[in-house]
């Protein structure tokens, strides 16, 4: 690691066009996901505005260890807050479940899920019960969610190994629950088959059908299984007869945006090994990006390992507000799996003019060799740069200020309308060529609940689009380099 700090120190000094990063864990109250074998996987972060300061908050998962909260008091300075103790987590999804205006957290466990309410000043109390969750004892690794009318969400969670089979772990895979809204409390039903998911995504697919996309760790389904597509208005899971074409990879996590500028959104999936990018074509159907686009990330970057690369956490975003959506990754073994590099650093890809990734991550500071696993790409100091944070397994949290130079201007969009998907949850916000679709779920056990973050190069003058949930369309007129509230 001395020679990392070296060569970064060096180039910290010298003239510095790429992006920049200041690590800044330090500031970080203690904080890791620790376990056994049954927390390889898992480690999400969850992050929101839980105080209305408008500075992002952590909640982090802490595997066998207690998962713990942290309030962001700016400037890179956050402290501990008081938490129902909660054991066994493998993530958290932030969600405004009975739109009272406070976020929620969906907590995943090895265990029973925990639906945490959200109230004043990041209070949170345990409303598994009243939300009428069901205390089912599965091993949730995946949580996605979505609206259909004006009441409470409709919540998917993602199960992997069924730890009661005895005849497991391989070829044991659970199924997965569908969370259907009745009256103020859920129905149960399963979803399967289940093939050890990782990682869920309710968002449009490259048809423009809403559908749940499912990734799939084929280490314990070992073979038979493959990724997969759920429809919502349909209840089915797609088939090869619907243009889905199977795909069997060691599936850890889903990041969804538009690359292209055509309206559709990209796919990537972690892996190990490759990260697939998906490009959604004009018929509606997913073909793999072409390996010279650079961001197969197949490798360690650093070091002479030449075994392959473990990806959990993948986060589109605009490291430098130039308008083009760059790609973060958090990388790490699973423990000392001896196929895989053990030393095995975070990607940072910068898209280039061309529509080709450059890695950055060395030059830019942030390649950490820990066990990455959950991690965010937000904007926690509110200066308009997308900051990097990393929930490592056995290993310090960390996370990492932006400080790159002469960055471009950006805005930063808050949605807000009446009814029970208070935070418009399903709606898409157009700025430019540039698309991004509010959603609930994908990243590696964690997401976020924070305004939409879009670079904007040059540009001071901006024309926003909102499409709606229920359809309608409104056009707005702001100022660069601001955060702004839309209501329809």
């Amino acid at each position: 690691m001395r020679l990392i700090i070296l060569i970064v120190s060096l180039l910290a000094n010298s003239p510095q066009a790429g992006p920049l990063f200041k690590d800044l864990s330090s500031n970080l109250p203690d904080h890791s996901y620790s376990g056994e074998w049954n927390h390889f996987v898992g480690g999400g972060v969850a992050v929101m505005d839980c105080n209305g300061d408008a500075l992002p908050d952590i909640f982090a998962a802490g595997g066998s260890g207690p998962a713990a909260l942290f309030i962001n008091k700016g400037d890179f300075v956050f402290k501990d807050a008081e938490i129902p103790e909660i054991f066994d987590t493998t993530g958290a999804y932030p969600i405004d479940i009975n739109a009272d205006g406070y976020i929620d957290l969906f907590v995943l466990r090895i265990g029973p899920n925990i639906a945490l309410k959200g109230g004043p000043e990041c209070s949170f109390t345990n409303a598994t019960e009243e939300f009428g969750l069901p205390d089912a004892d599965q091993w949730s690794t995946a949580f996605s969610a979505w609206w259909e009318n004006d009441g409470l969400p409709h919540l998917a969670v993602g199960n992997y190994v069924d730890l009661k089979d005895p005849d497991g772990p391989f070829f044991a895979c659970d199924s997965h629950q569908l969370l259907t809204p009745s009256s103020k409390t859920y129905a149960t039903q399963p979803l399967e088959p289940g093939f050890c998911t990782l990682s869920m995504l309710a968002t449009p697919d490259a048809s423009g059908a809403r559908r749940l996309r499912i990734s799939n760790d084929r280490q314990y389904y070992v073979r038979g299984g493959y990724e997969q597509m759920w429809d919502i208005s349909e209840r089915r899971f797609l088939e090869e007869d619907d243009g889905w074409e199977k795909l069997s990879i060691w599936g850890m996590g889903i990041a969804s945006r538009d690359i292209t500028g055509d309206g559709r959104d990209e796919v990537m999936l972690t892996s190990m090994g490759d990260q697939v990018l998906q490009i959604a074509g004009s018929d509606g159907t997913y073909s793999n990006a072409p390996f010279s686009i650079g961001t197969y990330a197949h490798r360690p970057y650093l070091g002479d390992d030449g075994r392959p690369s473990t990806g959990w956490h993948a986060q589109f975003g605009d490291i430098d507000n130039d308008g083009r959506v760059d790609l973060f990754i958090s990388k790490g073994n699973v423990d000392q799996m001896p196929s895989n590099a053990i030393r095995d650093p975070n990607n940072l890809l910068m898209q280039q003019p061309n529509g080709t990734f450059v890695e950055s991550g060395l030059t830019a500071g942030v390649a950490s060799t820990e066990r990455g696993r959950g991690a965010a790409v937000a904007d926690f100091d509110l200066d308009g740069r997308l900051d990097i944070l990393v929930l490592n397994r056995r290993a310090p949290m960390e996370i990492y200020r932006n400080k790159t130079q002469n960055t471009n201007h950006w805005i930063a969009v808050k949605l807000l309308q009446k009814g029970g998907n208070i935070n418009a949850i399903g709606a898409s916000v157009t700025v430019g060529t540039d698309i991004q679709h509010l959603t609930v779920g994908g990243g590696h056990a964690g997401g976020q609940a924070l305004p939409l973050h879009f670079g904007l190069g040059a540009k001071t003058d901006v024309k926003i689009m909102v499409e709606w949930p229920n359809g309608n369309v409104t056009k707005h007129h702001a100022s660069a380099d601001q955060t702004v509230t839309l209501r329809p």
